[in-house]
């Protein structure tokens, strides 16, 4: 079968169904790793088998979108001003820990072991893609240490090209302000995100934690 005609026969099978439910297999399909077959499973199970679910999922999505935002200070996700961790006074200000996404605030904390706080950049520099440092949370990091009272920077940025270019630049930005910077032992992945790597990992890797730039 021909690569047009593959293209042609799913065009005909998806116009089949009903348009709310071609709308929402698409909804489904714009979802990180979902591709159209899973997409229209989930589709079909939620609309013609578990209608509860349905709508249940419906107002759990609305009222998520409706009440997550960014902490105001690291930028992690919080229903209210400060997240939990920005809020509790049994945490230390004097570390902060820069990751990428928020997710790997997540990964960090099931290890259980730091007792510092976050800063979440929301992305990696990458100037081929046209992200600068205008378009991840830098300048906030740096107003963040400007305040003073901060000690140390670990930078828990992914083992990837973008990430060690993301961790040399702020590692220049925060010499230039005698701040000391660390970055995890190398027992992370090669081209791995912290998102991904397990909890035995990450604790070698912050304790074996090194000053970058050094």
């Amino acid at each position: 079968m021909s690569r047009s005609l593959v293209f042609h026969t799913k065009i005909f099978q998806m116009s089949q169904f009903p348009a709310s439910l071609q709308r929402l297999i698409r909804e489904f399909s714009a979802l990180p790793s979902v591709g159209e077959k899973s997409a229209t499973r989930l589709a079909y199970h939620l609309v013609a088998q578990n209608q509860q679910l349905a709508l249940s999922l419906a107002q759990s999505l609305r009222e998520a979108v409706e009440r997550v935002r960014l902490c105001s200070r690291c930028f992690f996700l919080s229903e209210e001003d400060l997240c939990p961790v920005c809020r509790s006074s049994s945490r230390d200000s004097s570390v902060i820990c820069v990751v990428e996404k928020p997710m790997d605030v997540i990964a960090i904390e099931r290890v259980g072991e730091f007792r510092g706080v976050y800063h979440v950049l929301h992305g990696l520099l990458a100037p081929r893609r046209g992200v600068g440092i205008d378009d991840i949370r830098v300048r906030e990091l740096l107003s963040r240490i400007d305040e003073g009272g901060v000690g140390e920077i670990i930078l828990a940025l992914g083992a990837t090209v973008e990430g060690d270019a993301t961790s040399y630049h702020l590692a220049s930005l925060l010499s230039q302000r005698g701040i000391k910077a660390t970055r995890l032992a190398q027992g992370m992945p090669k081209g791995g995100e912290l998102e991904y790597t397990d909890e035995v990992t990450l604790s070698r890797a912050f304790s074996g934690r090194s000053i970058i730039g050094k």
